[in-house]
């Protein structure tokens, strides 16, 4: 049996950009709330791993790909689904439509951690999750360690503040999206091209107070950006690939 969960919502104001088209930030923040609302469903949530396992979930990788960009008032709606609980890692999967039409899809993996030393537990000892994956409609995409280019150079030197953080304390998600696109420039991006896809990989977490230099690389459709800390640890990296604005 397969299991899905839909999530449903107009985007507003605050979702998009100065090109009237929605912010990777607010994409991811939607396909995370999206994945929260299952969990949550489907009876292995945040809440109920804390209390029962002291365990938490772990955003490791995230990529989607859209096929026009979405836009102030357009109908979102994410049809989601995890592969099983077997192994270290999850792999949640998202159908991405608008107004009713599909218009992209995503995928993330997840890791469970526990909430004292953060090493990872192991998905199979949580009875939860049995029963309650996708099945059949798992995708087939998996997500491997970026590769970055060697010529990434230093663009800006971005504190981490309160307003970055979340729940757990450190530098929410959603937020590295943020920094790439401000470093690629993404109010200069002309009006016929648009961020058809990105990929994000977390390597270590951010708290406020911490600065991460950010670097950057790439020309025409293809951009690299990696955040990396005082001793030039990366703690995030980034691939980010524009495409043509399709007339509607």
């Amino acid at each position: 049996m397969s299991m899905f969960y839909e999530y449903d919502i107009r985007l507003n104001g605050l979702d998009v950009d100065n090109r009237n088209q929605c912010k990777a930030s607010a994409l991811l923040n939607h396909l995370q709330n999206a994945a929260t609302l299952a969990a949550e469903e489907g009876g292995f949530s945040r809440d109920v791993l804390v209390e029962r396992y002291g365990a938490f979930w772990m955003l490791a990788r995230s990529w989607y790909r859209l096929s026009r960009p979405l836009r102030y008032e357009d109908r979102l709606t994410v049809r989601t689904w995890h592969r099983g609980g077997k192994g270290a890692i999850m792999y949640r999967d998202y159908d991405i439509l608008a107004n009713g039409q599909p218009v992209g899809e995503s995928v993330s993996a997840w890791v469970l951690a526990s909430l004292d030393s953060h090493k990872l537990v192991r998905l199979s000892a949580i009875p939860e999750l049995e029963g309650t994956g996708g099945g059949a409609l798992g995708k087939s995409v998996t997500l491997a360690k970026l590769r970055q280019p060697g010529d990434l150079v230093d663009v800006e030197r971005r504190p981490m503040r309160y307003s970055d953080s979340d729940l757990n304390g450190h530098v929410n998600n959603t937020r590295y999206a943020d920094f790439a696109c401000d470093a690629v420039g993404m109010e200069n991006l002309p009006q016929d091209r648009y961020l058809a896809e990105l990929r994000i990989g977390y390597l270590a977490e951010c708290r406020p107070g911490e600065v991460l230099t950010i670097q950057a690389s790439g020309l025409g459709d293809s951009r690299f950006v990696r955040g990396v800390d005082a001793q030039g640890k990366p703690r995030f990296e980034t691939a980010l690939y524009f495409g043509e604005t399709p007339i509607e």
